[in-house]
Order: structure tokens, then sequence, then C-alpha cells
């Protein structure tokens, strides 16, 4: 039993000091240096070039510039400057990037600018908490994988919430090992500490920071010392604390007593609606459970466009793949291998000496396996980005997997460089897979990992007889599984426009992959009722099957994601605002990069201005939040989208436009020219309703009036996309 409680519980003085001297053949400011340069190495990937960014994922740049007009926007995280509709996550993720813009005025760059930050603090944080429980060594390991993993660069690069709530739970878990650490008191202000940072991150994506929650909790209840009803208890405070972190801004919007924004993705505009449907059951089942009206993505439809099909084999597939993947094998064999040495421990054979404490396995371990399920399994809405959760978990694998391998041979078990030499020949390997998926993109760095990844095999088996050797050993071999994630995690900086609502690294014709859409006959395609890989540009109506049926349900099939893929393809009679190369609003970005009005569009909001100056709202916006993110972004007017992010949302309701004309409020609205209600038709239900009011309320207002092309007027060219591009004048009809 004594055993048992020395190889669950946190280090004693004996194994920090064994931490001390495990590199004790370095001089004492190399340890330091090595750190300093993988925190400018961070620093470098997230931050190179940030003025070249644009407005990254436009919906939320809309969203911080409308949330610094008032306090009322700042707190619920308004997506409009009038207040209408909010985000749809909670906005704290947005509060940081509110200040910055406050700080240094509405730029992308500022922007971005606290995601880097962020970005680089996790791997500091990453690095003290794994150094507590594996040593040094361990530590920069970690913190070097966090570094290079592909898609954390590219959401580091991003304003998407993923950053902060990644810091928050790196945050957690350093607070919850040195709860496991300290005793009495001090236990149960660290752990409730960390219920509290969990809390935190379920204010930037909700459910989302809850999937780690099993793996603290199994941690500390293992690996703390004392007796179980006293771990239990302190257990139970900790999740009284984090359930009160969480939900006060839940609270807060049902107990609101004056006018608030509806909560954006929401079926009835509550925030409890939001956590429980649309970032809910909404996220894991797919749409029949949850999610919005006019929602699509379950059952293989968006969602597997973005990410691949849900299974089992999500997480290695074309569109993920390239992305988290490289590692996850050796992952795998490090949580293999910490059971085995266990098991050793336990019929006599190995020391407890070399033995890293039970929590940490446990605590990294459950974090990746419950979130690799989660998001392998994941029925609704699914971007490959949302794989930077599990980014932490297998670096401090990786790291742990090192130092055990370490502990072992120098207490005199040769056989601990041969495990080694497994690790790296599986990693190896399966970087070779993913590097010949696309082998006419860099498709030579094959050659470099073999070659790397052949001198660290020869330099682990040496070290089996030359102690001396180990060192060098272990660099190789970390160097060998990090030379091609590493090459794709130096495409996010060394490339410009990449990001928006769905960023990626590596090579864009991969799947999604660099922010783009698949390419033409790609792989990876979902299954029917989504939308196909290589998707045509569209024409003159718009997206295929423009003109949908309404219904107050989903579309019958396909249906808008929370997220368009960053780099659609460009429209034809048109395109897209401002549409470059990159086919993105403003030329930068992909959908939802870009926050550049066209010609046409300035003349649109100059006429609304002009002819409704003491109108409440200068203009709405058909077609979705990011229809509507350019003209706030590019101008100070009040300029709302209707319907939410997806178009679906029932705001403004058709009592509400009706109130609004009736009372002057809002006078102009520039529609879709259709009764198919948003994009092409593509939602139904609250949209139609929207479409068919204006369609029988508001007179059309030709182009001639305020100076545009008449051909837009008919094409959809405004917008692009079947999106908003004729004007409606609601005054009289």
């Amino acid at each position: 039993m004594s055993d048992y409680v020395h190889i669950t519980s946190a280090p004693a003085a004996s194994e920090h000091a064994e931490r001390r001297t495990s590199v004790r053949s370095l001089p004492t400011w190399a340890a330091p240096a090595a750190l300093g340069a993988v925190m400018v190495l961070a620093a470098i990937l997230y931050g190179w070039a940030l003025g070249s960014l644009g407005w990254g994922n436009s919906y939320y740049s809309a969203a911080v510039k409308s949330m610094g007009k008032s306090w009322t926007n700042f707190v619920f995280g308004s997506f409009d400057p009038v207040g209408v509709v909010t985000v749809d996550k909670p906005p704290a993720a947005l509060w940081p990037q509110v200040i910055s813009s406050k700080i240094f005025g509405m730029h992308g760059w500022a922007l971005i600018l606290p995601q880097m930050l962020e970005g680089v603090a996790a791997v500091l944080v990453l690095h003290r908490t794994v150094r507590r429980w594996a040593g040094e060594g361990a530590a920069l390991i970690a913190a070097l994988v966090l570094t290079l993993t592909p898609i954390t660069v590219a959401i580091n690069r991003d304003n998407n919430p993923d950053t902060l709530l990644v810091l928050l739970l790196v945050s957690a878990a350093y607070a919850l090992t040195r709860a496991l650490q300290a005793g009495g008191r001090a236990a149960t202000w660290w752990l409730c500490a960390s219920g509290f940072l969990i809390g935190c991150g379920f204010l930037t994506k909700m459910l989302a920071a809850w999937m780690v929650v099993p793996a603290f909790a199994v941690a500390w209840l293992v690996g703390a010392s004392g007796p179980w009803i006293p771990r239990v208890l302190r257990l139970l405070g900790a999740g009284a604390i984090l359930a009160a972190s969480s939900l006060w801004w839940v609270a807060m919007v049902a107990l609101w007593p004056g006018d608030r924004p509806y909560i954006g993705g929401s079926t009835d505009g509550s925030a409890w609606d939001l956590v429980i449907g649309y970032n809910g059951l909404g996220r894991v089942f797919g749409s029949s459970d949850g999610a919005p009206q006019g929602m699509g993505g379950g059952g293989g439809g968006f969602a597997g466009g973005f990410g691949g099909e849900s299974g089992l084999t999500r997480m290695f597939d074309t569109q993920v793949g390239g992305q988290i993947s490289w590692l996850l094998p050796l992952c795998g064999l490090a949580l293999a291998g910490a059971v085995v040495v266990a098991v050793l421990h336990r019929r006599g054979k190995l020391p407890a000496s070399v033995l890293l404490p039970t929590s940490g396995w446990l605590l990294w371990g459950t974090w990746l396996v419950v979130c690799a399920a989660v998001y392998s399994t994941q029925k609704g809405i699914f971007h490959p980005y949302y794989t930077t959760q599990l980014a932490p978990a297998i670096a401090a694998l990786c790291g742990g997997l090192a130092a055990g391998l370490v502990r072992v041979h120098r207490a005199g078990f040769r056989w601990a460089p041969l495990a080694g030499v497994v690790g790296v020949v599986v990693s190896v390997v399966w970087a070779v897979v993913l590097v010949r998926r696309v082998p006419d993109w860099n498709g030579w760095l094959v050659w470099p990992v073999l070659l790397v990844g052949c001198a660290a095999v020869v330099l682990l088996v040496l070290a089996r007889r030359n102690a001396r050797l180990l060192t060098v050993a272990v660099g190789a071999a970390v160097a060998s599984v990090l030379v091609a994630p590493g090459a794709w995690a130096l495409t996010v900086p060394a490339s410009t426009g990449m990001g928006g609502t769905n960023p990626t690294a590596g090579p864009t014709t991969m799947g999604f992959g660099g922010g783009g859409m698949p390419r033409q006959g790609g792989s990876g395609a979902p299954s029917s009722g989504g939308m196909p890989s290589g998707m045509p540009t569209a024409g003159a109506s718009g997206m295929p099957g423009a003109g949908g049926s309404g219904g107050s349900g989903a579309p019958s099939s396909g249906g808008m994601p929370s997220g368009m893929p960053s780099g659609m393809p460009t429209a034809g009679a048109g395109g897209m605002p401002g549409a470059g190369s990159g086919g993105a609003p403003g030329g930068r970005g992909g959908l939802g990069g870009g926050g550049e009005l066209t010609a046409d569009q300035r003349k649109i909001l100059q006429h609304a201005v002009k002819h409704a100056p003491d109108a409440r709202i200068k203009l709405a916006v058909e077609g979705g939040a990011m229809s509507a993110s350019p003209f706030i972004l590019g101008t100070d007017e009040s300029v709302i989208g209707m319907g939410g992010f997806t178009n679906s949302d029932n705001v403004p309701s058709v009592a509400q436009l009706k109130e609004w004309t009736k009372n002057g409020e809002l006078r102009y609205i520039l529609g879709s020219g259709t009764n198919g209600g948003g994009p092409g038709g593509m939602s139904g239900g609250y949209a139609k309703q929207r479409s068919d009011w204006i369609a029988d309320n508001c007179t059309k207002v030709p182009a001639s009036s305020y100076g545009g092309t008449t051909s837009e007027e008919d094409s959809g060219g405004v917008m692009g996309f079947g999106g908003a591009s004729v004007l409606y004048d609601c005054a009289a009809k």
C-alpha cells in the first residue's frame, strides 16, 4: 500500500532532486536558455507578419468592434453595434480583443495580438506544469511539441475562441498539479483554482471546456493523498466553484431585467438553449437534437465537409490528420508503456524511483482520450481546428514518455532505448504516410524525416551500451518526430491570408487544409446531404440548389454550417466582395477573413444613410452575420445582420421588422432578391419568413437610384454566393 501511495502522489523531495540531477551534465543556464528559445520560436510562429492577416475571422472581428460601442454590447458579446444579436459563443474570448482594440485602435493585427500572447503563454504554462510532473527535460519537449503543433500555430494566428480556451485549460492543469503536490488548505485552494479556470474556459466555448473535467477528477481522486472522504469533499467544492464560474453569465442573461441582444445560435434567445442545443447536444448528435432551425451539419452534412466523416478514424483522415495526428500513435505507445511500467513495478521488477506520478498519466491520458473520442464521433458541426484542444495532452505525454524512458535506462534497464526505437519508427512511418498524401506539396520531406529517423534509431541502439550518447539520442529522437509537423507549422506564418473561419495548416490541396475548400476531385467528401468535395463555383443564382423551399425546420439537405470554410471558391457574376485570388471579402483570409466593402456596397449604404438619416438601424442585411460583417468593419454606421451567423435565428422576427419599419427605426434592407431566405435559399424557416415579409411589404430600389450596376440587382453579385444583393425600401409600398 505504501508503494501505491508513493507512485500516485505528488513528487517527493527525492524525486525533485532526481529531476534536478537529470540535467546535471548541462550548465545551469542551459534549461532556461532552452525554454527561452522555445518561447521565442513560439512568438515568431504565432506573431510573424500579424499585419498581413487581415481581420482573421471577420464574424468575430465585427463583434469586437460592436462590443466596443457600449457596455451592454461588451457584456453580452453583441455582433452588431445596435445590440440586436450576439455571437454564437459566450463573449470571454473576445474581451481581450476588445481591450486591445481600445488600446491600439481597430486593426486586424490588434485583434490577433492577444491571441499570439495567449498562445505563447500556454507554452510557458505547459512547461511549468509538466516540469512539476516529469522534470525539466520532459517539460522542454512538451513545450516544443505544443509550439510546433500545426493546428495550434494556425489557431493562434486567428481570432477564434480556441486559443484562450487552451490557455485556460492548461492553466487549470497547472493548478491541479500544484494541488496534488501541496497539502492541507493549500491543496484545497489550488484545486478550487483549477475548477475556476475550467469555468472561465466555459465562457469561451461552453461545454468544450468541460470535456477535460473527467481527466481532472480522476487525476485528483487517484493522485491526492489522504483519506477518500476529504478527497471527495474537496473535489465537490471545486465542482461548485467550476459551476459558479461557468454559469454566472448564463444566469445573468436569464435574469437581465432590461433589453438585451438575442443570444445568437439559440432557438429562443436564451443562453440556456445555446448551452444545451447549438453548443451542446447539437454538436455531438447533429441537428436533430438541439441545433437551431435551418442548421445542417448533422449526420455527415457540412460537418463531414469540414473535418471528414465522424468515426474512430477522423483524427487520422485527410482533413484532420495533418493538423493534429502526427504524434497520436506515439501517445498511444506512451500510455501503453506507462501501464507496462506500472505492472512491472507491481511485480517488483522496477523500483519506484523510475516511475512518474500516476496522476500525471491519468490527467493527460484521460484528457487526450476523452477529447479525441468526442471530436471523432461528433456528428454535428466540426472544424479541424477544434483539435487544438488535444495538443497540450499530446505534448505532455510525449514529454512524459521521453522522461520515463530516460529514468528507466539510468536505473540500469537497457531495454529502454529499444522502446524509444519503437516510438521513433512508428512516428516516422506515420509522418511519411501523412506527407505522401500530398506528394506534390514538399514531398521531399519524406527523405529528411527518414534520414533523421534512421539516425535516431542508430543512436538509441548505441545508447544501450554507452550512456553518454543518451542525451544526443533523445535529441535526435525528438527531432525525428518533429521534422514533418514542424514543416506543416511553418507554412502558416510563411503564408499570408490564411485563417478566417476555418484556419488550418499545411497544403491547401489537403482536404480543407491551408484554409481552403477541398480541391476539385479531392478526397474526404461528405456523405449525402452535405457539401461535396471540390464544390463548384457559384453561378448567377449563387449556391447549387438556390431558392430552397421554406418550412419551419431544417433544410432537407445540407444546411449552412457554423463556420464557412475559409477560401470559398470565387462566385460567378461578381464574386465575393473585394475578391481577389483568395475569394474573400477584402481578398484576405477566406470567407470570413475580409472586411472590405465593394463600391456598390458603399453606394447602397450611402443611399440608406442619406434617405433615412434618423433611423436607428441604417441598414439590415439579409443572409446572416457574414453578409453584414464588411459593413460593420468598414464603416461606423448602425448596420445589422439578420438571422445570426447561420441566417437561421429568429432575429429580427417578422414582428420586430413590422415594429421597426412602422416606427421609423428601420427603412432599408439589403435582401437576397429571392424567397428562399439567405444565401442561395439554403436557410428555410425564419429566414424564409423574413424574406417573404420583405417581398410583400417593401419595394425594390433600382440600382440606378444609388449608382449601382444593374447586372448586380438580378444576379446576386453584390454579395456573391447568392447573398444579399437587392436593396429594399420598407418605408411604404
